[in-house]
């Protein structure tokens, strides 16, 4: 099928580690996106949060808006069975957030978390807004989440979820996500458990080696660090669940208007290669940046 694209997102975590050849070699087989060009370190065409209109291709499907693991381009061919058909009622900037969603959700299935749980998330970027956002309905003990950003309190307070920084967040908990990519960000996510509690490690560092204190008390108290990734379904639903699946899933999260805080106001294509510099050099936002190609929403 033809696809025409309306908007695509940078997945900042993954796509500024790409832009600055921070793959190390011994996986850049296995971080290859479904329809990249190139080879890494590169250069690469790369990205695979892309939403766009069937031109051309099935008869069910002329017209629809779908998501597909494209890079960011203005038209490109792909089997039918490499799009999602987007719901009608989910917007579609908002609709390039279903890749970040989906980590979100096999996160979930990876922490599991249970009724009353004290859970905290770490790193307030694009995974750890996601998840907040699923967490919020769980019926937990406590849902904060941590950011150094002053300016994510307020976008937490608007969704509804308790923000702290890593100073003033509360301890015990049953489960920690850590999203932040940082070595103070696991450091704190550690502090923050309880004895015999987990963390749930959902950020990818490239070629970087951060230093993990498992040292004094790490042992005695039985933690865990647990490695969350989608390239593979969680082994919790590997059963039952396949990458198809979890990708409808979220994208009927995605109804919720609520992660509109994710997005950042879009720019044209054409500005793509001063955006990344931007991104890389910390001049842009923290949020997704959606990249338009049309009017059309």
């Amino acid at each position: 099928m033809l696809v025409r694209t309306i908007a695509s997102g940078i997945s900042r975590g993954t796509e500024l580690l790409v832009h600055r050849h921070g793959v190390p070699a011994a996986v850049r087989d296995r971080m290859r996106c479904p329809f990249q060009s190139g080879d890494l370190p590169g250069p690469v065409k790369y990205g695979y949060l892309n939403v766009g209109r069937v031109e051309a291709g099935p008869p069910h499907l002329l017209a629809k808006r779908v998501f597909c693991l494209y890079p960011h381009q203005d038209r490109y061919v792909v089997p039918a069975s490499a799009v999602t058909v987007i719901p009608e009622d989910v917007p579609s900037e908002r609709a390039v957030l279903a890749g970040t969603v989906e980590t979100a959700v096999n996160a979930l299935w990876d922490g599991a978390p249970r009724i009353g749980d004290r859970v905290a998330v770490v790193g307030a970027g694009m995974v750890g807004l996601a998840l907040a956002i699923l967490l919020r309905r769980f019926p937990l003990g406590r849902l904060q989440l941590i950011d150094i950003d002053p300016e994510k309190a307020d976008v937490a307070r608007r969704l509804g979820v308790e923000p702290a920084g890593p100073d003033e967040a509360a301890g015990d908990c049953d489960l920690v996500y850590h999203a932040s990519a940082t070595q103070a960000g696991l450091a704190t996510a550690l502090r923050l458990l309880g004895d015999e509690g987990e963390v749930i490690e959902l950020s990818w560092y490239g070629d970087a080696e951060p230093q993990v204190p498992l040292g004094a008390d790490f042992h005695v108290r039985r933690l865990t660090i647990r490695a969350s990734q989608v390239g593979r379904v969680s082994p919790a639903r590997a059963a039952r669940r396949g990458p198809s699946d979890r990708l409808a899933i979220a994208l009927d999260q995605l109804r919720d208007p609520a992660f509109d805080a994710l997005l950042a106001p879009a720019v044209r294509f054409d500005q793509l290669p001063q955006v990344m510099d931007d991104l890389d050099a910390g001049r842009g936002t923290s949020l997704c940046q959606v990249i338009s190609y049309e009017q059309e929403a």
